[in-house]
């Protein structure tokens, strides 16, 4: 294992971001401390309580899920994505470095970010609303996997794409419509029986009810069912992205 170059590459996708604070830590912070003012105190106004849980402390877990997957695929993709629009990813596929390695630093730095701006926002809840973690050892757990998983999707995501288009589609109409409707600001129990249904095909809720169950100990789906899903679409990403190294797609062209 060639620690040295990963620790390269790592350290220099962390430095992009210190480069460009606002927009990786900053501006997701505040995007969903709105989230909280709107949804917590105006809506949770007339909502009291979901599950026995005050509105406010409810939507913490989906808010924190929603950005973690946002900030993940999007993080890696561009990530990846750069290099190959400068064309210094050649450099990169030249070097004497496995595959392996360059996805570990391209995907380590995107779930190191997102993670960190996950634990801002975690913090910054405790400013809105009281609430504990009965939990916590899988709440990092499910905030790591997420993280990772959602990373090597980013990953694929900034290899496919060919261009800035390509690039925003998949985050903005897939990932996050998704992440709204997998339960971030509802208990899918309230919905009728029909929709129940349809929203167990959605894999984003099994992330979410996973993680909701880390700090209130209540879920929609089972916690085993959550972790077996999720180590499914990471095992899905991983072979991907093993598919794409070993015949060179998009990347040898």
């Amino acid at each position: 294992m060639n620690f040295h170059a990963i620790s390269a590459i790592y350290h220099f996708e962390m430095a992009r971001t210190r480069r460009t604070l606002f927009q990786s830590i900053v501006s997701p912070v505040l995007s969903t401390s709105l989230y909280f003012i709107v949804f917590g105190a105006a809506i949770g106004s007339r909502i009291s309580e979901v599950d026995g849980v005050s509105y406010g402390a409810f939507i913490v877990p989906g808010l924190i899920m929603l950005s973690l997957l946002t900030q993940s695929v999007s993080n890696a993709s561009f990530g990846i994505y750069f290099p190959r629009f400068t064309g210094t990813i050649y450099e990169v596929l030249s070097a004497p470095i496995s595959f392996l390695e360059i996805v570990i630093a391209y995907v380590g730095a995107a779930a190191t970010k997102a993670m960190l701006v996950g634990v801002i926002i975690l913090a910054t809840a405790h400013l809105f609303v009281p609430m504990t973690i009965q939990h916590p050892v899988w709440m990092l757990l499910f905030m790591v996997l997420t993280a990772i998983t959602f990373s090597l999707l980013g990953f694929i995501i900034g290899i496919w794409a060919d261009n800035f288009e390509k690039l925003q589609f998949v985050p903005l109409l897939i990932i996050t419509p998704l992440a709204f409707l997998g339960g971030s600001f509802y208990s899918i129990s309230m919905l009728p029986p029909i929709w129940q249904t349809v929203t167990l095909f959605n894999p984003v809720v099994y992330l979410i009810s996973g993680f909701r169950w880390s700090f209130y100990g209540q879920a929609d789906v089972s916690v085993g069912v959550s972790l077996a899903m999720t180590f499914l679409f990471l095992s899905i990403c991983l072979a991907v992205i093993a598919w794409i190294f070993k015949t060179g797609w998009r990347l040898k062209a």
